[in-house]
């Protein structure tokens, strides 16, 4: 009976703050879903952590807070704003990011004491579960969260959490005086997104943040400079060049889809910069800043500058066997209730890959196997014709699946845990149907080039280097390796630091080598990915769309070839226009129903084959 009473009140806990969110999101399409895991913000779909039966108040408290921040994403933050200031490096990203989330929480806490309070509480108990006062040094807080801080306090005129004070005060003497402007800047702008944005820029650059953005959106006179480029009109300072330069690279950074004709545009007016631009200093204590744009069409032509420190490593030789089988436990808890839906969906794939390897039989034939349903007709008449029945197998080709997964940044938290779980259950199911399947990963051993990028430097920077990181292909289970001896491997996905940079093109490629040397007749190849290729240091002295234009080749030659069956899945992002067969999703929860449904439309257009071919050879066949 207690029990009883939990649940009803956990369900009264849950309409209630659904319907919150609603209302202080003024929107009343909100859809509001509590599952296993953070907080988050897809479209209009909101994803809050899902509430114990017991409800103490401390959860109630946290809970609310997390609904109440995502509401106040939806009622102040613009995505069309947001994306156009947003810088392209990665981790100066997770810092605009965490400013923008600042503000709207700001914002909002002004005129809702209640929404305030429980944001208070939201901060200081997320303090105490990182442990925040048991730090002692500066860089054991993350700089998005540091900056985050500070920025709140800024604008909300409030201490931060107890536990912050500490590490706080180690950061607040580090700033300088540009950054402390900055800040100051951004608290006489909360009001205004794009006010904030613009003195959120000003902070990453103060800071050394932003690379190729430095300057470019924030200097009134680049902007003028960047209007009479367009217009035809001369341009004397190779300043101004550079600004240009950076500026297509901030968009190209933000919206791919937009970006790709500017940047070919640029590229052409570059060529009349390139004497000025190419005289431009790097700054100090960071990476190259001026985007170098091509003399000649040798450029046009992907390489890699060096090979050399690329490695393909298998999931076990990056983590001893301890660790993963700790992050195999919390990729069981983390996806405890998706397992289930995602079950019944591979139960249906097996069922339907198992009824097209039954044999089929031949019946109402002269000579073969005794028909016994026609048993009492041959003792009838012993010389009846058309008895015999003959065995055949059905026709369903040897096949191998390969799953290659973006392990890039951006992949972080609740899609890389999705595409972990779904490629388990997924290996798991068709082991059982005898179709071979490999789960394979990519991403770079380290932000801004690595040891490549080194090597460059070294060299004195030649021009048009060509890709500018170290590769790490990432092996989670061979096509020959039992599914019960990769298992642990997976957990691998979840292991902090892995996810950096992606580079699609090559690890297409190195997939789709794979599976060539595969005996198997039938070789499908499935890309997850969220996002176009971005590597920050390759793209800062390159063309803009050099990653992506190396994509679209790949692509075009194994989709030519059709050797290899070629089909893709983009989490929040358009693969559609890279991929001739592809399907994008909104959310990551979506991932292994579409992974099911687009293989199982798979094996169905080869029965339908198998099919055809029977009838051609006028040979029932049973599928």
């Amino acid at each position: 009976m207690s029990g009883h009473k939990d649940q009803t009140r956990q369900e009264e806990f849950k309409r209630a703050t659904a319907g919150a969110v609603r209302a202080i999101a003024r929107n009343q399409e909100v859809q509001v879903a509590f599952q296993p895991g953070p907080s988050g913000l897809t479209g209009k779909r909101a994803r809050l952590p899902l509430p114990t039966r017991a409800l103490p108040p401390a959860e109630m408290a946290r809970l609310r807070g997390a609904a109440d921040s995502v509401a106040l994403k939806l009622r102040h933050h613009d995505e069309a704003t947001h994306a156009a200031r947003t810088p392209p490096r990665r981790d100066a990203r997770e810092v605009f990011d965490a400013l923008e989330q600042a503000r709207v929480e700001a914002v909002g806490s002004r005129t809702m004491a209640g929404v305030a309070a429980n944001l208070r509480a939201r901060l200081s108990e997320q303090a105490e579960a990182e442990g925040y006062d048991r730090m002692t040094r500066k860089d054991q807080l993350p700089l998005s969260a540091a900056l985050s801080l500070l920025a709140r306090e800024r604008l909300t005129g409030e201490a931060p959490p107890k536990a912050a004070r500490r590490v706080l005060d180690l950061w607040r003497d580090t700033l300088g005086e540009k950054a402390e402007a900055a800040l100051d800047e951004m608290a006489g702008a909360s009001e205004s997104q794009d006010s904030f944005a613009r003195a959120a820029r000003k902070l990453l650059t103060a800071l050394d943040l932003a690379e190729a953005e430095v300057e470019a959106e924030s200097s009134e006179d680049s902007e003028q400079g960047e209007e009479g480029s367009q217009s035809g009109q001369p341009q004397d300072n190779s300043g101004e060049g550079e600004a240009q330069a950076q500026d297509a690279e901030s968009i190209l950074g933000a919206q791919p889809e937009q970006a790709q004709g500017e940047a070919a545009e640029e590229e052409g007016e570059g060529e009349e910069e390139d004497g000025a631009a190419a005289e431009g200093e790097d700054r100090p204590g960071g990476p190259q800043q001026r985007k170098e744009v091509p003399a000649s069409d040798d450029a046009s032509v992907y390489r890699a500058y060096t090979r050399r420190f690329d490695e393909e490593v298998g999931a076990e030789d990056l983590c001893d066997a301890d660790e993963l089988a700790r992050l195999r436990q919390q990729l069981d808890q983390q996806l405890s209730h998706l397992q289930g839906v995602v079950s019944k969906l591979a139960n249906r794939l097996q069922r339907r890959l198992l009824a097209q390897q039954q044999r089929a039989w031949e019946f109402d034939l002269e000579e073969g196997v005794l028909d016994v349903a026609r048993l009492a007709r041959i003792v009838a008449n012993p010389n009846h014709s058309l008895s015999y029945k003959h065995e055949r197998e059905a026709d369903f080709r040897d096949t191998v699946v390969s799953l290659l997964i973006d392990n890039s940044g951006s992949m972080r938290g609740r899609p890389i845990t999705v595409a972990a779980m779904c490629c388990d259950i997924l290996a798991r199911t068709l082991e059982r149907c005898a179709v071979k399947t490999e789960i394979l990963g990519f991403t770079t051993r380290a932000w801004k080039g690595g040891q490549s990028r080194e090597r460059w430097v070294q060299d004195g920077k030649p021009r048009n280097p060509g890709r500018l990181n170290d590769l790490r292909h990432v092996v989670y289970k061979a096509a020959d390796s039992p599914w019960r001896r990769a298992r642990k491997n997976l957990g691998l996905m979840l292991r902090e630091g892995l996810l950096k940079e992606n580079i699609d093109g090559e690890a297409l490629d190195w997939a789709y080598r794979r599976l060539l040397a595969r005996p198997e007749h039938r070789r499908i190849l499935m890309v997850i990915s969220d996002g176009a290729p971005v590597d920050d240091s390759t793209l800062s002295v390159n063309p803009g769309n050099y990653l992506e234009r190396h994509l679209r080749k790949v692509i075009g030659e194994i989709e030519g070839r059709e050797a290899v069956e070629l089909i893709a899945i983009g989490i929040g992002h358009d693969v559609t226009r890279y991929y001739r067969r592809a399907v994008t999703i909104v959310d990551a929860e979506e991932l292994g129903g579409t992974m099911m449904k687009k293989l199982a439309e798979l094996f169905d257009e080869d029965a339908a084959a198998a099919y055809q071919r029977a009838a051609a050879e006028r040979a029932p066949v049973l599928v």
